[in-house]
């Protein structure tokens, strides 16, 4: 071993320069992922949510089959050839985890602002750890029911704006409650796929995910009769589905997945805090949503929470750090 250290004396830099790289692109990834919520407000205005929903998978299912293909050909020993008896799986993840996740998404954006939907967004590490412990018997230590708690606490604090009297006269916002079934949707997701789909490669199980949800969705786009709204959507309602089809659903997978490869999934899921982060700047120029100081602590409570969790959590087994 002693050897093999004196023949690379430049390893350790090689290897720091690699880890480099990839928090780059997990920066990136953040900042894509807090740019879905932005193109989400663009799009929604125009085009009905089940019609988004399909619209960005249609893009995001070809795109990812080509990036599939390539994954694999470089990774022989990693592709995948479909199983009859992974079919109630792939039905699962498509229909809970993709349709049922970005219906909610799309919905919450129409009542919502774009900062209060990252905000709460960034509690599914706690929501995953919570349905861990209630379907996989996940033992929760004390600091992670801590850092629950606060998480928590910051989502109340957001849909109610800071006011807890709110809660009295039950004046939710729709949009904010909305949005934390999404987060439920997904964390339900990402439990099913990590317990579930062990033996199969992530690529496979995100391609055959996005393939599902499209063909699922087709009678229902039907229903809402593309052919008649679709000439009256501005460009940049299009340019905003494609973004969010190449960007936050395939480029950003794609980076979080070699992230955990490369730095193990505790290090990779926190640049997930970005996200909310990445959005305030984003919602604040773009959309001139108004940053009250408020959903600053929010933020700031949920991240700290998370961090708690993600710092106290089982990192080998990973259910808390996979489910985004």
């Amino acid at each position: 071993m002693q050897t093999a250290i004196r023949k690379e004396p430049g390893g350790a830099v090689q290897i720091k320069m690699k880890h480099t790289r990839i928090y780059i692109l997990m920066v990136l990834a953040a900042f894509c992922w807090s740019g879905a919520f932005i193109a989400g407000k663009f799009a929604v205005p125009y085009i009905p949510t089940v019609s988004l929903t399909f619209g960005r998978f249609v893009v995001a299912t070809v795109a990812m089959g080509f990036i599939k293909k390539y994954m694999e050909a470089k990774n022989p020993e990693e592709k995948y050839i479909f199983q009859k008896t992974d079919l109630k799986k792939f039905l699962f993840t498509g229909i809970v985890g993709m349709v049922g996740y970005h219906i909610f998404f799309f919905l919450s954006l129409k009542y919502t602002t774009a900062i209060n939907s990252s905000i709460i967004g960034a509690t599914n590490p706690v929501v995953t750890a919570l349905l861990a412990l209630a379907f996989l018997k996940q033992k929760l230590p004390l600091k992670q029911v801590l850092g629950i708690v606060l998480s928590l606490f910051g989502v109340v604090l957001t849909i109610t704006a800071g006011d807890l009297s709110v809660l009295a006269a039950f004046e939710l916002n729709k949009g904010d409650l909305i949005m934390c079934l999404a987060v439920v949707v997904w964390a339900a997701y990402g439990v099913y796929s990590k317990s579930r789909c062990a033996g199969i490669s992530p690529v496979a199980i995100t391609y055959y995910s996005f393939l599902v949800c499209t063909l699922v969705l087709i009678p229902f786009v039907l229903l809402e009769k593309p052919w008649e709204f679709l000439p009256g959507v501005p460009a940049e309602a299009y340019i905003a589905v494609v973004f969010m089809a190449i960007f936050p659903s395939c480029f950003s997978y794609l980076v979080q997945q070699i992230a955990i490869k490369e730095i193990g999934p505790a290090r990779a899921s926190v640049f997930i805090n970005l996200v909310p982060i990445f959005s305030f700047v984003l919602a604040t120029l773009i959309l001139g949503e108004t940053l009250q100081p408020v959903k600053i602590l929010t933020a700031a409570l949920i991240i700290a929470g998370v961090c708690i969790c993600q710092l106290s959590g089982n990192t080998k087994e990973g259910i808390i750090k996979n489910g985004k």
